[in-house]
């Protein structure tokens, strides 16, 4: 927030501060994130590792029971590291992308990246509404601001979607406080205060449904996906890469994080319900990648397609498939953010996205060409990459719960051969549509696109960190059910 800030007023001076001082708050955000890590590697991934790794409170309206309360686990921890991972590339991907109010548009990315760091720490629910606000507004001006033609018209449906459903939420949450100092006497918003609350079914499935409401708007699923590929098609590369990466991946976390152990009874009743919105969401999502002309939107519903198997995993309350939920919220951050950059990078060589204006660009730019390949590879979960684990992992725990619905679920890695392959064979192989010009990769689109690949073929060959490292969170999860 405080290098957001001081980017918008360096912008004044010069406009090259704002970019500069952003890279450097970012730096150093992921450098103290890494620095925790390594210091507490052994500790954090240990079989006997405790839950919560730091809590920290303060107490802020006590008379409302309100508390700044921040607290990371393992699996915060993860989607921490992967928000600041995500945010110094989007930074420098921004580098020459964006020319007009540079010192407004960081300010606006990095404190998109503020809210999104406060929604996986905050574990007070008053709090954990402020950040989620957060989060939303700057996305908003980014996608209004910088985005493409219809600029307006998505950073308004992203606003209505995202803006109703979080008052969903909020009602929810405010639903739940009640609840709890009713039968209680203790009026808290304390995420610790508040598990184990007793409800009468039908309060306790309402109350769930008001978190559910948001949660799944944000992943999102079928039907409530409508907001996302006109989002994604308009926002700036960094955007999408924002809304891709890190801002889907705060439903999934929602959902474990409040929804299941906040409303146990409620969610056992929704499971079955859950796993088959999953499935139509992987299989809906899947056809309708393949039937996009418009790059941006093709890998936009790809996100539709993937996320359907955190719907599937999520509510097949098993260890496996919990794994497989954790491994795609990252995986799914990397590989579908690398293409929305490369995608980036077409367009702003090309100035045009349609899929049927390219052909034979593999000659020409043979380092684009190869990224584009990997990245479609991993999107299709080859093994070897990350995405396989994930999907692998989740189709295992969601075959142990229900063994018809897991196979009609499969079908989605046969769909997801051939939207990723139509992607890169339409664009990198085939005769010319068009005689473009245009440079290959620079030194700074290397190292970015770069650091993905070696992160997705790190968690394709040793996921293991990760796994040990949420192993706990999982446990706890369970434990509720």
């Amino acid at each position: 927030m405080l290098g957001g800030a001081a980017a918008w007023i360096a912008d004044r001076f010069n406009k090259h501060y704002a970019r500069n001082i952003s890279l450097v708050a970012v730096l150093i955000a992921f450098a103290v994130a890494m620095g925790y890590t390594a210091a507490n590697y052994v500790q954090i991934t240990s079989s006997n590792a405790s839950l919560w790794l730091i809590d920290y409170k303060l107490s802020w309206i006590p008379a409302f029971g309100i508390s700044f309360h921040l607290a990371m686990d393992g699996l915060s921890l993860i989607m921490v590291l992967l928000t600041l991972f995500l945010g110094v590339l989007s930074v420098l991907i921004s580098w020459k992308e964006i020319k007009d109010r540079t010192g407004f548009y960081y300010f606006n990315l990095l404190w998109i990246l503020a809210g999104i760091i406060g929604v996986f720490t905050a574990v007070d629910l008053f709090l954990f509404y402020f950040f989620w606000e957060i989060m939303l507004i700057p996305m908003y001006f980014l996608i209004g601001i910088w985005g493409h033609e219809r600029k307006i018209y998505a950073a308004y449906k992203f606003f209505i979607y995202t803006q109703a459903s979080g008052l969903l939420m909020f009602l929810a949450i405010l639903g739940l406080y009640f609840v709890h100092g009713k039968t209680t006497g203790v009026y808290s918003f304390d995420y610790f205060d508040l598990l184990g609350t007793k409800f009468e079914p039908t309060m306790g499935f309402l109350l769930m449904s008001g978190f559910l409401v948001a949660f799944t708007v944000k992943l999102p699923i079928v039907p409530l996906h409508n907001w996302l590929p006109d989002a994604h098609t308009q926002a700036p590369t960094a955007g999408s890469l924002i809304l891709a990466g890190l801002l889907l991946k705060t439903g999934a976390y929602g959902i474990i994080r409040f929804a299941i152990p906040f409303f146990p009874d409620a969610a056992h009743v929704f499971a079955p319900y859950g796993m088959i919105i999953g499935t139509i969401g992987i299989l809906y999502g899947a056809k309708l990648a393949f039937s996009q002309t418009d790059l941006k939107r093709l890998v936009a519903y790809t996100s539709v397609s993937h996320m359907g198997f955190v719907m599937l995993g999520v509510w097949a309350f098993n260890e496996l498939a919990y794994q497989g939920v954790v491994m795609q919220m990252v995986t799914h951050g990397i590989s579908t953010g690398a293409l929305f950059i490369l995608v980036g990078f077409l367009y702003e060589r090309t100035h045009t996205r349609d899929i049927n204006s390219f052909g034979g660009l593999w000659a020409q730019v043979p380092k684009l060409g190869t990224m584009m390949l990997i990245f479609a590879l991993a999107s299709l979960g080859l093994p070897g990459l990350g995405n396989f684990i994930a999907e692998f992992l989740v189709l295992a725990g969601s075959y142990q719960a229900n063994m018809i619905v897991t196979a009609i679920a499969s079908i989605g890695l046969v769909l997801g051969t051939v939207y990723s392959l139509r992607i890169f064979q339409r664009v990198f192989q085939g005769p010319k549509i068009k005689e473009w010009t245009m440079p290959d990769l620079s030194w700074r689109e290397t190292i970015v696109i770069g650091s993905l690949v070696l992160v997705i073929l790190w968690l394709g060959l040793y996921p293991q960190p990760v796994i040990d490292t949420v192993k706990p969170v999982i446990a706890n999860v369970l434990g509720y059910l």
